[in-house]
């Protein structure tokens, strides 16, 4: 069955365009607690929503439709995505419901469910949605209808469990960090986690205004959390997205650690201390140099699609605990049941405190290589699948091709959140791979128009 609704994150667009209306997230909710309700009978659903002002609407509209099926409701308020994974499982909720757009400005919103697990939601349970999306609204007799409740204590619960992700003896004492919360979900969770677990802490993108997620902030916009780095001398800075799946780190010289040195830094530790079961998983995006240095320790390295739900179906086809994406999504399944930006860096941070290194020193055994992704917005009405395809932009792919030969790659693909087509060409440090990217974008760009 074609999707009509769900992409590759849940639902995303911009706020007052259908589907992102208050109309629609009515009619989902209750699509949702009517899949629900005729699979288990009385069900319960959480909502979270990040710091978006759009969050306060959507999340009134979703419990309406809820309780509108008998669906009762809890709501957990400002919220990262993975905490409300966590409590969707830990409350053994029918479902949970992430209201975010996550690395979006504030003028986009979206939906992402969450499974009885923690997982993100099968496609077949989406499917059933959007069947049942196209059946008139019913409302279930008064005394049936589902009841809301607020979980005041949401935020110390998940804060407790991101500290349980690293054993008890490990202490920050002594560690000057910066944190960048990009106004969004994680501002009053992450501060919390890291000063009870000793670091100093320092702060940037803590105060949101409802119209300020992701502006100038955030893993999307390191270059200030790199220059409070600098600024106050601290040892290392830390930037989540607006709703806290994701993590970038920066290191006390300013230099940017991504996802690929943090998934680098975490199976190479519990590798050497054999506590690495099976193999990594990374994207189509993940560098060369980190499949280099992996294969040089034997281990095992899958690449997926692009989108840290393809890592977590391949993590559980393999039986295996890690994986993640450049941008920052690391899954350590062992603890998380999804990509969750306070326990990734908690991993690493524990590892300099094992290991009495300084980020930068831990990274020594890593070589990347020059990696370029240019993006290019679609305009209206452009099929993204039809320009990719087009004769010309074929012809210009093998021409890079055949310059980068054996050591490079080339990859184009559309965005999955947003209405672009990402051009990624990658190779040894003596090519000139920047100058490649820009040829094949503008090629694109041409065939655009």
């Amino acid at each position: 069955m074609t999707r009509k609704y769900f992409g590759t994150d849940g639902i995303r667009g911009t706020v007052g365009e259908y589907p992102i209306t208050p109309d629609f997230m009515l009619k989902l909710g209750w699509a949702m607690g009517r899949v629900l309700a005729r699979e288990s009978g009385r069900a319960r659903v959480l909502i979270g929503k990040d710091t978006r002002i759009s969050g306060y609407m959507f999340e009134s509209a979703l419990e309406a439709g809820l309780s509108a099926a008998g669906v009762d409701v809890a709501l957990l308020g400002p919220m990262p995505t993975p905490g409300i994974a966590y409590l969707t499982r830990t409350f053994r909720a029918d479902a949970g419901i992430v209201i975010s757009a996550s690395h979006n400005p504030f003028a986009d919103n979206g939906i992402k469910f969450f499974s009885t697990e923690g997982t993100k939601l099968a496609d077949a349970l989406e499917e059933r949605i959007e069947a049942v999306l196209d059946e008139p609204l019913t409302t279930v007799a008064a005394g049936k209808l589902g009841k809301a409740m607020r979980i005041d204590d949401a935020a110390g619960r998940y804060i407790e469990f991101c500290k349980s992700t690293i054993p008890n003896r490990v202490s920050l004492h002594g560690l000057r960090m910066v944190l960048d919360c990009a106004h969004g979900a994680t501002y009053h969770i992450a501060p919390s986690v890291f000063r009870e677990l000793g670091a100093e802490v320092s702060l940037v993108g803590a105060s949101p205004d409802g119209l300020n997620i992701n502006r100038e902030v955030g893993s999307t916009s390191p270059a200030t959390l790199r220059a409070a780095v600098i600024q106050q001398g601290a040892d290392l800075g830390i930037a989540f997205d607006g709703d806290g799946d994701r993590v970038l780190m920066v290191d006390a010289d300013g230099g940017e650690v991504d996802g690929d040195d943090i998934l680098y830094l975490i199976a190479r530790d519990r590798h050497e201390r054999g506590q690495l079961v099976g193999g990594v998983v990374g994207t189509l995006m993940t560098n060369f140099g980190l499949a280099m240095a992996l294969e040089q320790m034997d281990i095992p390295f899958e690449r997926v699609k692009v989108g840290d739900r393809y890592v977590v179906e391949r993590l559980l086809e393999n039986g295996w605990q890690l994986g993640g994406e450049s941008s920052g999504h690391i899954v350590c399944a062992d603890v998380q049941s999804t990509g969750d930006g306070i326990v990734s860096a908690l991993q690493v941070l524990a590892l300099m405190v094992s290991e009495g290194k300084p980020l930068k020193a831990l990274l020594a055994g890593l070589e990347k290589v020059p990696q370029v992704l240019v993006n290019v917005r679609l305009t209206p009405g452009s099929d993204a699948s039809v320009l990719m395809a087009s004769p010309a932009v074929q012809d210009a792919v093998a021409a890079v091709e055949a310059e980068l030969g054996d050591e490079g790659r080339v990859l184009l693909r559309p965005s999955g959140t947003e209405p672009l087509i990402r051009v990624m060409v990658e190779g040894r440090a003596h090519l000139d791979v920047e100058g490649l990217a820009g040829r094949l974008a503008d090629q694109v760009k041409g065939e655009l128009g």
